[in-house]
Parts: structure tokens; C-alpha cells; sequence
């Protein structure tokens, strides 16, 4: 049986610009000032109701719920070209389930794409934000 009353911890890799957007669309939506040191990494579970992890639980649902459309969007030769040390390692927190399930949807990608997951991971987020990958 699945603990409702805990969120997982994962983290993607993505370029400056998408952090950006994910910075922005977390102070926005949950008053998030600091995402960096936002969750404690010490530690994969953050319990439900915790502002931050509740606004990333929802975003991690709405990219599965749109993750066709985005990945028809998604800039992957774009993503390509970010330099591979100017990806940042960014913690969202999601149901078990939604972290699960979202792994799966970017391996498959990665693999569809012959590429990378932080190429993956990038495309898709700046589909999502509407952002460019890459300044």
C-alpha cells in the first residue's frame, strides 16, 4: 500500500533557463524563495502539505498528464547543444507513483532520442514552461 502522506524525493538535470522557469513557477505558486536549498536531500521523503513539494507533486502531474504534446514541442537538438557542465541538478518532490512513471516516460525518450536524460529532461521542461533550453 502506498504512503499518501509522503512525497519522494527525485532530481532532473536541467540547462539555466528552465531552472529559471522552475525557480519562478515555485516562488509564484508556493512562495518558494530558495529552491536550491529548498528540500532536504538528506532525507528521499517530504510529507504532503508541505508547500513546495505539493506545488512540484503537481507539476510532475501535469507533465505526465501533457508529456506527448511536450515531447512533440521539446527542442532535443536544442538541448543537445547546452554544454554538459552548465546542467543543473534540481529536487522536485512527487507521489511514489508520479516519480516512478515520470523515470519511465524520460528513459523512454532518452532512448527514443539516443541521447541523455539531462537533454531529455531540459526539452521537456522548457516545453512545458515555454522557455527557451538555452540563452
Amino acid at each position: 500500500m502506498a504512503d499518501d502522506s509522503r512525497y519522494k524525493l527525485f532530481g532532473v538535470y536541467v540547462s539555466e533557463p528552465v531552472t529559471d522557469a522552475l525557480e519562478e513557477y515555485l516562488y509564484d505558486t508556493a512562495g518558494v524563495v530558495d529552491l536550491e536549498g529548498y528540500f532536504d536531500t538528506t532525507s528521499d521523503l517530504v510529507p504532503v502539505g508541505d508547500p513546495g513539494a505539493d506545488a512540484t507533486d503537481e507539476l510532475v502531474a501535469d507533465v505526465l498528464e501533457e508529456f506527448a504534446a511536450l515531447y512533440d514541442r521539446a527542442d532535443f537538438d536544442a538541448a543537445e547543444r547546452v554544454a554538459p557542465d552548465a546542467f543543473n541538478l534540481v529536487h522536485l518532490a512527487a507521489r511514489p507513483q508520479q516519480v516512478s512513471d515520470i523515470r519511465e516516460r524520460f528513459r523512454a525518450a532518452s532512448t527514443i532520442q539516443e541521447t541523455d536524460s539531462r537533454t531529455v529532461q531540459t526539452a521537456i521542461l522548457a516545453a512545458y514552461f515555454e522557455t527557451d533550453v538555452d540563452d
